[in-house]
């Protein structure tokens, strides 16, 4: 009869302790008994006693018998029947709890079974195998043991001729052991690929899903190894073709699912394409078959999930997975656990379910995240599923930190959409849960948070003016100061949007959030996405004439300084083009031109670039020339004198002649001016 969770076992008093010690003891000094037959019996004894047997198991790692056993397993004394019974005894052990992993890894076992697989017995080698894949597959061993010595994994390679058992431990290890790219590679340098692919079609189910499990690991995120198992054949079919076929719904729903893992890796790593028959008729209608009630709670999680990767990037898959099986009202379904149980029997399930409510709501908010990342309709749909926003809303505040990433996650692609920003976010008030996460997050939270308060301070937002309001402007400034460059973009991209049609108020505020000196770290950054949104904050800061006039009255030294240093610098065309545009709104001012017009080192540059090659640097210093000679305003005599000095006229006649219709427009209405 199962314990229920709730009731706490006694403990266990001295003298039961010591006799259940004394029981486990004649077990371990058998070991020593000088006689090899009565020693081979002790762990034939050993054995039956620890099958299923957790406190056993625990009472002779503690009276020491794992060290007694790998020396016998290692002595060229012992017979192969003492060794392989020794392996299999230590293989008994590491299927109790971690703590036994943990004591049998401090011992050393896994060199001592790895030198075991060099023996030539067949019996001896797969136990040695067993053991190992169970030590393997635990959490608390170092994938990295595997890799240590550089001839295991060619050997292992050897014997996955010897037998089936060998090929499925073999394999299972691979599978368990293969945690990134380092780990591809030496697996993909030793011909895993050719060596595993023929055992897709072996007789035995066990061994074609741990070689099946084995793929999905090595082409995940790996185009090398993605390519080659495009061109793989066996048997006169390639590799797709045969993970086609285990996608079938007579197959078993583990085969299905791996199967479909490993398509939707090939896919992402560029091997197959998205509209590939395999891809939309068979690998995406087999993941939306995995997110059914039907299925058990850990598949719907693991078919969500592989479907959300599978469709992120494309638009196509996203809009063909809306509309599959009545998807976005069946993941509704995700957060209805744990259901609500009144028996004293469902205490099992309720556990279960407990353990994987907040899987299934991870699940959930990454494939609405990815089903709404582009298409508006999609969205509007996600919104409409029952409770969807308050479920975000919750999301936020979750005390697991997955959850509330995908909770973000899925915030931010829904925030893409005019409409809901204007409707469904406003009604909900999003933007305050979202500051609240914003105060204190881990940085993969902040960077997608942060996302999506830029999308919130989009000018046509309802939710920008209370946002301005709870003092964003500081938490945003303290964003561009972080050593992470995802969270410095968008800091600063949202204080630029900020900045946009912003009244003079909220942007003294954001100078003086920034400070000068800030401002100028900034614009020398090394991320060129951060230089780029620090050009587009200044450009938003200097627009409308007053406000134009009023910051380059007290920042106007430290600009032109910018300006020049970034003109001169080695940067791409944008940053450059950016840049002349801010030069531009400068000229715009009405006591601000004075800075460009008394700066001769400035004005060469403004030459310079009209008579560049590149035609967006040519248009974005005509802008410059156009807001200082415009002959309205006054001074313009003086400007236009001046220009006309330096050269600039000559050049205007030349591209008056252009053959790009914009420039020669622009350049004609200059040279107006000076005619009018």
């Amino acid at each position: 009869m199962t314990k229920m969770a709730c009731v706490l076992e006694p403990p266990l008093r001295m003298s039961v302790l010591s006799e259940v010690t004394a029981s486990s003891r004649h077990y371990v000094d058998r070991l020593f008994d000088p006689d090899p037959q009565k020693v081979l019996q002790g762990v034939i004894d050993m054995k039956n006693a620890v099958i299923g047997n957790n406190k056993q198991k625990a009472n002779l790692i503690v009276l020491g018998a794992v060290p007694r056993l790998l020396y016998l397993l290692q002595q060229e004394t012992s017979s192969t029947e003492l060794k392989t019974e020794c392996a299999v005894v230590l293989g008994s052990l590491s299927m109790g709890t971690e703590n036994n992993v943990k004591s049998l890894l401090d011992c050393n076992i896994i060199p001592a079974l790895l030198q075991g697989l060099l023996s030539s017995d067949l019996q001896f080698i797969e136990a040695c195998l067993r053991c190992l894949r169970t030590v393997f597959t635990s959490p608390v061993t170092p994938v990295e043991l595997l890799y240590t010595d550089a001839s295991v994994i060619p050997h292992l390679m050897l014997l996955l001729s010897r037998s089936i058992y060998a090929q499925e431990y073999i394999c299972q290890i691979y599978a368990h052991c293969c945690k990134g790219p380092d780990h591809q590679t030496i697996l993909f340098n030793h011909g895993v690929v050719q060596n595993i692919a023929h055992l897709l079609t072996s007789v035995s189910y066990k061994v074609r899903m741990q070689a099946l499990k084995c793929f999905s690991v090595l082409a995940f995120d790996n185009p090398q190894v993605s390519m080659t198992l495009a061109n793989v054949l066996v048997d006169g079919e390639l590799l797709p073709q045969i993970f086609a076929k285990m996608l079938q719904r007579d197959k078993p729903i583990e085969m299905q699912l791996t199967a479909a893992k490993c398509l939707t890796y090939m896919c992402r790593a560029g091997s197959i394409r998205t509209d590939d028959n395999c891809i939309v008729l068979k690998t995406l209608p087999c993941l939306v078959r995995m997110c059914s009630k039907e299925r058990l709670l850990e598949v719907r999680v693991e078919g969500a999930e592989t479907l959300a990767y599978l469709i992120e990037p494309d638009v196509e898959l996203q809009r063909i997975a809306s509309i599959t099986d009545h998807l976005i009202s069946m993941l509704a379904d995700y957060f209805k656990y744990p259901s609500s149980v009144s028996a004293i029997t469902d205490i099992k399930r309720l556990d279960h379910d407990l353990k994987h409510a907040h899987e299934l709501r991870q699940a959930a908010f990454k494939l609405y995240a990815s089903l709404g990342a582009n298409d508006e309709d999609i969205r509007k749909k996600i919104i409409e599923a029952e409770h969807m926003m308050d479920r975000i809303v919750n999301g936020l505040s979750e005390t697991s930190v997955k959850v509330r990433l995908a909770a973000v996650r899925c915030l931010h692609s829904l925030s893409r959409s005019v409409q809901q920003l204007r409707t469904s976010f406003q009604d909900h008030a999003v933007w305050k849960p979202l500051m609240k996460v914003l105060q204190n997050a881990p940085d993969d939270i902040l960077v997608v948070a942060s996302s999506t308060l830029c999308n919130l301070l989009l000018d046509f937002s309802p939710s920008k003016e209370p946002i301005l309001e709870s003092g964003a402007v500081e938490l945003l400034c303290s964003l561009t100061l972080s050593e992470n460059p995802a969270l410095r973009v968008n800091g600063i991209w949202a204080l630029m949007n900020m900045a946009f049609q912003a009244d003079q108020k909220i942007k003294s505020d954001i100078l003086r959030g920034l400070s000068t000196e800030q401002l100028f770290q900034l614009l020398s950054d090394s991320d060129v996405n951060v230089l780029m949104k620090t050009l587009g904050l200044l450009r938003n800061l200097l627009s409308t004439r007053p406000h134009i006039d009023q910051i380059m009255s007290t920042h106007g030294k430290q600009i032109m300084q910018a300006v020049t240093f970034i003109l001169e610098g080695e940067h791409n065309i944008e940053v450059k083009e950016q840049t002349l545009c801010i030069l531009a709104n400068i000229a715009d001012g009405t006591t601000a031109k004075d800075l460009i017009m008394t700066n001769d080192d400035i004005l060469q540059k403004i030459k310079y670039y009209v008579g560049h090659s590149n035609l967006k640097l040519q248009l974005a210093a005509m802008f410059c020339i156009a807001n200082l000679t415009w002959n309205e305003e006054e001074g313009s005599q003086e400007r236009q004198d001046k220009l006309r000095e330096i050269g600039i006229v000559d050049i205007l006649h030349k591209l008056s002649q252009s053959t790009d219709p914009n420039l020669c427009d622009k350049a004609k209405t200059a040279l107006q001016q000076y005619f009018a």
